[in-house]
């Protein structure tokens, strides 16, 4: 089999790619990689707490590889810390990386050219899908997932801290993406046919707001999870 990384957020769609590479048997796991703020100890879009990913890891029983940023870190200080943890990859025998991109060309083609450095080779399996039909097939087998952080600026601030499920759904408003791919918003997986046992969280009511850095406005809202 190929030893393959994955790129793990924690969210929705990396943990639906997994699931598809688990189950293609075509694919030895390596190990999960996911980037943190060197400062807060968190994901940097979802926000989610260095120690939670640690329990979904756990969970899932796979090793986490983890690679911390500064906030506000340059393309140079992002690419530097990438390409270190990708000849570490490399090093250890991986051939290929998995991301959960869907529809952003230029990310993927960044992406390929990143790691194609290293002699490494992406792997996209939701690439190109409906995402109305890829949030059908996440919920249909089982998963469960929790909103941590959503843009203002395309949907209500009241969607964060919400669980994902059909009502969930029905309330998105026209022309919001099924999946967030616009980073309209962003996930935390609590539970699923890959984890061993559910991940305890508590979700606190108050949300905390961060500021654009280029237009000096709020913009991003965020539900500090805490783990349960």
């Amino acid at each position: 089999m190929k030893k393959i990384v994955v790129s793990f957020s924690g969210g929705k769609d990396s943990t639906l790619g997994l699931h598809r590479l688990l189950q293609s048997n075509e694919w030895q796991i390596d190990s999960l990689l996911t980037t943190f703020s060197q400062e807060s100890h968190r994901t940097s879009s979802h926000q989610v707490r260095e120690e939670l990913i640690e329990q979904q890891a756990a969970a899932l029983g796979i090793p986490l590889r983890k690679v911390y940023l500064p906030d506000n870190s340059t393309n140079e200080e992002y690419e530097h810390a990438m390409g270190e943890a990708f000849q570490q990859i490399f090093e250890a025998g991986a051939t290929h990386i998995m991301f959960g991109d869907i529809h952003l060309q230029d990310l993927k083609e960044y992406r390929e050219i990143m790691v194609h450095k290293f002699s490494l080779e992406a792997v996209f399996p939701l690439w190109g899908e409906s995402t109305e039909s890829i949030m059908a097939e996440f919920l249909y087998i089982g998963f469960k997932t929790v909103v941590t952080a959503v843009d203002g600026t395309r949907l209500d601030t009241s969607f964060a801290g919400r669980t994902i499920d059909d009502h969930f759904l029905s309330d998105l408003p026209f022309g919001v993406d099924r999946c967030g791919e616009n980073g309209e918003f962003h996930t935390f997986v609590f539970d699923g046919p890959i984890f061993a046992r559910p991940i305890n969280f508590k979700t606190p009511e108050k949300l905390i707001k961060t500021i654009d850095a280029n237009t000096g406005k709020e913009r991003f809202y965020y539900v500090d999870l805490l783990p349960g």
